[in-house]
């Protein structure tokens, strides 16, 4: 039994619903190294498909404060190759500054920008850092989209901590 045109309609309708009202928070750990020349990471945050193509761009902490600080974005290679190459930066709404060794909370409407025109499917939320006179990681957290309520976690082993993914519809 094949459904109806209305019934067919409605779901796409609960769907954007449901991507409206969710939230995604995502805690990254900055963990505080021991070394003698410490230099903040770049980090970048980006939804990605199952072919490890970026979806949508969520965040790029990098050197604002001159233009030379562009020049090392390319050490995030992964994030470099799928999309960073492709963005003009600064980029509205998700670059800034560096951040200090910590627990740094991204909040994200799902009803806005591109999140809200993700297809329905499986992805995965992926953290990389990169600094200078250190070394480079890459994190993934699976989940399922349209939002439904869920968790996530990862855990890096050198320039990233606790990455958790908390999604709220």
């Amino acid at each position: 039994m094949r459904p109806s045109l209305p019934a067919l309609a409605l779901t796409g309708l609960a769907a954007t619903t449901a991507a409206e009202a969710a939230e995604l928070s995502l805690s990254v750990e900055i963990p505080q190294l021991q070394v003698t020349e410490y230099h903040r990471p770049y980090v970048a945050v980006w939804v990605e498909r199952p072919d490890r193509s970026a979806a949508v761009n969520l965040a790029v902490w990098y050197e604002t404060r001159n233009a030379r600080g562009t020049t090392w974005l390319k050490d995030m290679r992964e994030w470099w190759r799928r999309t960073g190459r492709e963005l003009t930066m600064p980029a509205d709404g998700i670059s800034s500054a560096t951040r200090a060794p910590g627990r740094h909370v991204i909040t994200v409407d799902a009803g806005q920008g591109e999140l809200s025109r993700l297809p329905p499917g499986q992805y995965n939320l992926v953290v990389e850092a990169a600094r200078e006179v250190g070394g480079r990681e890459l994190v993934r957290v699976p989940f399922q989209w349209p939002p439904a309520a869920q968790t996530g976690s990862a855990q890096g082993t050198s320039e990233l901590g606790a990455v958790t993914l908390d999604i709220k519809p």
